[in-house]
């Protein structure tokens, strides 16, 4: 960090000053240059206008709460304009031991936000000697993320979802926000992305209340297939490749990531129960009418 160390070798006296439990605000005072706000701007010409550099976007993000807890769900693939920038990147991780972030928007400045929610997540407990409950996890996001209101306003939006496990109340919980810190509770199931309006759908016809962790995980990847149906941005699984969605399931035991090889086998059924069985080709006809009437009598 810059100014870290004096010429003494020494800490300057802001590092030993007691202060905010938040990171976010300790760096914002002593090194605001490190902070995401201040990354990545668009380049501008002379008159102003801004250069249409194209930047890797992440989408679809499903989450929804179970009898255990909570399942978030997110598609490999990143976009550029009408290309695909990778088909690999990951876009759910873990926020701490008993929640987790989803992104979507501008891929880069979208992992560096999930960095620094995690930092802050980890700093607040060191300080504080005890985790913040979901919903102040809730709004230390949203206070993040309103940080990032300047670059959102050139084009370079991050939306995430959040979720996780609610300790004191012992349910799953979802957050949803919008590019100017808004924060919302959804309840039961909610998606994000370019490919959210499919996901949402498909989440409304397969989720009911009670869900299993199992079924969560199984509803979680359908609608995920469905999004990729319709929507270009949205990957589905690729089994030629190996890619599948990485999922999650947060519940009183934590953070847990599920094995490729089980949304691999939840997929293979979702595609054997869709295959579409070849119709039969129609019968040929062996003979022809010969007959003709003429009249009311056959001739």
């Amino acid at each position: 960090m810059t100014g870290s160390a004096d010429a003494s070798g020494r800490l300057p006296a802001a590092f030993t000053t007691p202060g905010s439990s938040s990171f976010v605000e300790f760096v914002s005072q002593v090194a605001p240059d490190l902070l995401p706000a201040m990354h990545g701007r668009t380049m501008t010409d002379r008159h102003g206008a801004t250069d249409p550099v194209l930047v890797p976007h992440a989408t679809t993000i499903v989450a929804l709460v179970c009898a255990d807890g909570m399942v978030m769900a997110g598609d490999r693939r990143a976009t550029a304009g009408p290309m695909i920038a990778s088909r690999h990147i990951e876009k759910v991780f873990p926020a701490d031991e008993h929640s987790a972030v989803g992104i979507a928007g501008s891929a880069g400045l979208a992992i560096e936000l999930v960095r620094l929610f995690q930092l802050e997540l980890e700093h607040f407990e060191k300080i504080e000697g005890m985790p913040l409950s979901l919903e102040g996890k809730a709004n230390r996001l949203a206070t993040i993320l309103r940080g990032n209101l300047p670059l959102a306003m050139e084009g370079l939006a991050v939306v995430p979802l959040f979720g996780g496990f609610d300790t004191e109340r012992r349910v799953g919980r979802i957050f949803s926000y919008d590019i100017t810190g808004g924060r919302y509770e959804e309840h039961e199931h909610h998606a994000i992305g370019s490919g959210s309006v499919f996901a949402r759908g498909s989440l409304k016809k397969r989720w009911s209340p009670g869900l299993t962790l199992d079924g969560a995980v199984a509803v979680a990847v359908e609608a995920l297939v469905d999004a990729a149906d319709d929507d270009a941005a949205t990957g589905g699984p690729d089994r030629v490749r190996a890619i599948y969605p990485v999922v999650a399931t947060i519940t009183a035991s934590g953070y847990q990531r599920v094995t490729d090889e089980q949304v691999a086998a939840v997929a293979a059924r979702i595609e054997t129960d869709r295959t579409v069985t070849p119709a039969r080709p129609a019968r040929a006809r062996t003979a022809k009418k010969t007959r003709k009437t003429t009249g009311g009598e056959a001739s």
